[in-house]
């Protein structure tokens, strides 16, 4: 299709900043993002190793492939009483597996629980989500 943005390919960071455009959520079916919060810091890529013994902090939220780092910060600030602080700080990251399987922890942004950031707007189309990737949100 000419003319349309692509997502940044995984490890590679791209030299613009795409343009994509926004999911017309009244007509798009939302996709299931799989959530996983920790304080301190992220999982590590062995916890996600097993499927159905992923860690027990999940939580499952719908939402579209547009939604802002500020909008999962909120949501992730309703579920989670320790990103609710003043001074919290949430890292993101991408939780997917390889080419062979193995599951690699990619980290993709950082917000803070109040207040406006620079990577705030940042959604997950541009920072190369593919559905099926998990959210690790580490709480710090």
């Amino acid at each position: 299709m000419a003319g349309a943005a692509q997502p940044p390919k995984r490890g590679l960071q791209p030299r613009h900043r795409p343009r994509f455009a926004p999911v017309d959520r009244e007509k798009t079916c939302p996709l299931l993002l799989r959530v996983f919060t920790k304080a301190g810091s992220h999982h590590v890529s062995d916890d996600f190793a097993v499927r159905g013994k992923e860690p027990k902090d999940e939580v499952q939220i719908y939402t579209w492939k547009d939604a802002s780092l500020r909008e999962l910060t909120d949501l992730v600030k309703e579920v989670a009483p320790a990103a609710r602080r003043k001074n919290a700080k949430l890292s993101f990251a991408f939780a997917y597996p390889d080419k062979r399987g193995r599951f690699i922890v990619r980290e993709v942004g950082q917000t803070f629980a109040f207040g406006n950031g620079r990577l705030d707007d940042k959604i997950l189309a541009e920072l190369g989500f593919e559905i099926g990737d998990y959210l690790d949100v580490a709480i710090m």
